[in-house]
């Protein structure tokens, strides 16, 4: 007689444990070993129940679960604020220090046609140039002219509290993002009148002040160390930690360091190409500073280990190892076969399929292992993506 899975996340699906898994196995389950052949776009496609997105935070930070998947051997499940007892005194945690922008602001043009801009960089003023400038994506039943001048609502959607002028595109005439000048400073106009970008899987509607989340997504779609205002995606990994948990990570002797990278909302978008060699990977600037920079170098001569916090610390520290540049815009692009020089440890959430992060977590842990890892965070209904649950892997070794 089949078992019966455990509620699904709303308490209301029930089926066989056998149909749950079934629908849980990745596509690409016989596959052969990591370092033998090259991947393509399928290699990296799974099938995910959708009630095992989260929707919501959990009830507590830490309280989310954690999957020690270390050793290929042995999976553990433990919940997050256990996290210090599996890391070792002398090794050195490094977060992404961001804060995310409320760059998600909607409006309508001169016809009354509404518009939906993301705002996904605030460039610095310069000679000659309109002041304000954003780079934003916009979406919108029929693109406006350079020109013309959107006008854009307070956070009720009842008000016009502020214009936006049409530049252009960016980064040349050509590209997939616009240009645009704000009437006033950006990040003020964002603060006073802008909604939290959640990722396109969080089916709740952030238009209006009606979504009685809102306030929630405000504390919990942002660490609680962010620092630098400049993200349109939160560095999820990092949700997890809470004060209680970085003063036990102290209290352990583990040692904490930063770097700030602006995650853009092309952290969402999945691969198109299935020749990964044709993807165009998303630009996201970064800095590391030489605080960090000492941090990594004393924690190696103590024979520590360097445990990256999200996928996006992982691209900051492997880009700068790769051209020695601690500043700048990256368009790294991990996948199966890249050697990591950084990074010895990683905590991630659980990632989309066919995405970047996907593959990056591939890379670092072994696509088979991560194939195994994810058929058993599926099993034990372990809730993915932003709002999800998070796992711990170590370098794989060729």
């Amino acid at each position: 007689m089949d078992r019966v899975c455990p509620d699904c996340l709303n308490g209301s699906v029930k089926m066989p444990l056998s149909d749950f898994l079934e629908r849980a196995r990745p596509a690409l389950k016989h596959m052969p070993s990591s370092a033998v052949r090259p991947y393509t776009l399928s290699d990296f496609d799974f099938q995910l129940p959708p009630e095992l997105i989260a929707q919501t935070p959990a009830p507590e930070r830490s309280g989310s679960r954690l999957l020690d998947a270390r050793d290929p051997q042995q999976l553990q499940d433990h919940v997050f604020r256990n996290l210090p007892d599996l890391l070792q005194p002398g090794d050195l945690l490094v977060f992404n220090d961001t804060q995310v922008l409320n760059a998600r602001l909607f409006g309508e043009k001169d016809s009354g046609g509404q518009l939906e801009l993301l705002v996904e960089r605030v460039l610095p003023d310069e000679p000659g140039q309109p002041p304000n400038r954003v780079v934003a994506h916009m979406k919108v039943s029929k693109k406006p002219q350079p020109g013309a001048r959107l006008r854009m609502w307070d956070r009720t959607g009842r008000l016009h509290a502020f214009e936006a002028v049409l530049l252009g595109r960016w980064p040349d005439e050509n590209g997939a993002l616009f240009l645009l000048s704000f009437s006033d400073e950006p990040l003020r106009l964002m603060a006073a009148h802008g909604h939290m970008p959640l990722p396109p899987y969080i089916e709740r509607q952030q238009k209006s002040g009606a979504d009685a989340q809102q306030q929630l997504d405000h504390e919990r779609y942002q660490t609680v160390f962010a620092k630098h205002p400049g993200a349109a995606a939160a560095p999820t990994a990092a949700l997890h930690f809470d004060d209680a948990v970085l003063q036990a990570l102290r209290e352990r002797g583990v040692r904490m360091a930063s770097v700030t990278l602006h995650v853009g909302a092309g952290t969402f978008s999945p691969v198109k190409t299935e020749d990964l060699s044709e993807h165009r990977m998303h630009s996201e600037w970064y800095r590391i500073p030489e605080t960090s920079l000492q941090a990594i170098r004393e924690c190696r001569a103590r024979q520590g280990r360097v445990v990256a916090v999200g996928t996006t610390s992982v691209r900051t520290l492997e880009s700068w190892a790769q051209t020695g540049q601690t500043e700048g815009d990256t368009r790294i692009f991990i996948t199966p076969g890249f050697a990591f020089q950084v990074v010895d440890v990683l905590v991630t959430n659980f990632h989309l399929p066919k995405s970047t992060l996907l593959m990056l977590v591939a890379a670092f842990s072994g696509f088979d292992h991560m194939h195994r890892v994810y058929a058993h965070a599926i099993e034990k209904q372990y809730r993915f993506f932003s709002y999800g649950d998070a796992m711990l892997l170590k370098k794989f070794r060729f």
